[in-house]
């Protein structure tokens, strides 16, 4: 029996700060919807996500609300699950970076990995930090003395830190970049971060005073320290599937990661930093990482203060579900930034969904209801009538990770059946010629099931609406309403 290909993804682990945006929950449908895809497929797959709870702004943050950190940090992933379960986000495991049982013990064996490699020494550090990315900034990196993200002059610090010998992987890490090894895309995201491999990579600040900072975890052999975030945060990938345990089947089973998804602005932490620690362990490298845009509303970054902030609960609430991970995955391209306006989705909403693939499926399961009422046909037999250029051009546009052109070829196998339907006219024919109507609706139906297999990964509750009515033969409730 041949053994089933393995497939892990994830996504970053969100900083437990602040509410989750579309932001966060794009990258989440993303990786869900490439994760669904895999199952589909029958890979074995394994789905990641989590929240990243550790940092000087959650533990201001909850002094400044009156609680401790962990009654912070819970409330607040507690948004965050609730926010998945809305989204219909299938994840394995949800890691927390304060769950000292299963993140701990792989946060601290990669640590001492580091530090058997020689590449882990304590030294004064004397610089501008910026508190809300949480990261010093050199002076390059500021716009008018101002961090560009926070429009804050960032405070300058001195403190003594251990830090990581990062800038010995330079050339290694340029290397396996270059060759495709670690795979990055899009190209311009490749191409940035060779760009900054070229200027050569500095050593990294990798821990904060427990008198500065209780909240964290501690160094190994070194109790006054606490880890700064990136081998505390990073190592999420690796201590969820059991790293630093007692017997870490999944580690074994799933490690390297086939896809980390992230935003841009974290680019240079997985691309950079985040290899150079796995090379001083003597870990594999993840094969690829995908590295999406921004979603923009009206063409400009969403803010509070012009009014265009888009709340994906209030989407959710108004269209569905489904309709808002279709618009996610039709409308914007993970290689570029995106965007959504309520306008623009409710165009997108009643050209794609309400009249297309809603119609289709009713005027479609009415027929096989009507003329067909016998037919007996299985779901799978229908699928496997009908496999051809449509599921094979889509499986190209997933394995490409190009998400937006494998739901565009569901809309084009949507429009194939409406004018199959106006050229045939199986409804008029049916008085004529019942046998060859009949003949053009069974096609349809098959249609109607490669349909559902295509949309199931963008909109699984549509997709199993369709299934059932496929089973029932019988013309579905509607499936949207134009709105």
């Amino acid at each position: 029996m041949e053994q089933k290909k393995t497939y892990y993804i994830t996504t970053p682990i969100y900083y437990a700060n602040a509410s989750l945006h579309l932001g966060h929950a794009y990258t989440s449908v993303l990786t869900d919807i490439l994760a669904r895809h895999h199952r589909a497929l029958g890979d074995d797959t394994y789905f990641l996500t989590g929240s990243d709870e550790h940092g000087i702004k959650n533990f201001q943050s909850a002094a400044d609300a009156g609680k401790t950190a962990q009654e912070f940090v819970d409330e607040q992933v507690q948004k965050f699950r609730d926010l998945f379960k809305l989204l219909n986000i299938s994840y394995d495991q949800f890691i927390r970076t304060t769950d000292r049982e299963i993140h701990w013990p792989g946060a601290q064996a990669l640590w001492k990995k580091l530090a058997d490699a020689g590449d882990i020494y304590k030294g004064e550090y004397e610089g501008l930090y910026c508190v809300g990315c949480e990261t010093f900034k050199t002076e390059k990196e500021l716009e008018d003395g101002k961090c560009p993200l926070h429009a804050k002059v960032p405070e300058k610090i001195k403190q003594e830190n251990y830090f990581f010998k990062l800038s010995n992987y330079t050339a290694r890490i340029k290397e396996v970049v270059e060759s495709g090894e670690l795979a990055i895309y899009p190209e311009t995201r490749k191409n940035e971060i060779l760009s900054l491999l070229n200027e050569g990579l500095e050593d990294v600040s990798f821990s904060r005073q427990r008198k500065d900072l209780p909240w964290g975890i501690p160094v190994p052999g070194d109790d006054s320290h606490v880890m700064y975030v990136w081998c505390d945060a990073l190592s999420n990938y690796i201590s969820a599937l059991g790293y630093g345990r007692d017997n870490p089947v999944l580690f074994e089973k799933f490690w390297p990661a086939n896809l980390h998804v992230i935003g841009k602005d974290i680019l240079r932490f997985h691309a950079a930093f985040w290899p150079g620690m796995l090379m001083s362990a003597g870990l594999p490298l993840p094969k690829a990482i995908l590295v999406h845009g921004l979603i923009l509303s009206g063409g400009v970054k969403m803010s509070k203060t012009i009014g265009n902030v888009i709340d994906p609960i209030a989407v959710v609430n108004e269209f569905g579900l489904d309709a808002f991970r279709f618009y996610l995955a039709h409308e914007i391209n993970p290689f570029e930034d995106g965007d959504f306006t309520i306008e623009k989705f409710r165009e997108v909403y009643n050209a794609y969904l309400a009249n297309g693939v809603g119609n289709v499926t009713s005027r479609v399961m009415k027929m096989s209801e009507s003329y067909l009422p016998e037919r007996a046909t299985s779901l799978e037999e229908l699928r496997s009538a009908r496999k051809g250029d449509f599921e094979n051009r889509y499986n190209t546009a997933m394995e490409n990770l190009k998400v937006n052109d494998a739901a565009q070829i569901v809309s084009e196998l949507v429009k194939e059946l409406d004018e199959e339907i106006a050229e045939t006219q199986p409804f008029k024919m049916i008085k004529t010629d019942p046998e060859k109507a009949k003949e053009i609706v069974e096609g349809l139906v098959e249609g109607i099931a490669e349909l559902a297999r295509l949309v199931a990964p963008f909109m699984p509750d549509t997709a199993q609406k369709i299934e059932d009515a496929i089973a029932a033969n019988k013309m579905p409730e509607p499936l949207f309403v134009r709105k």
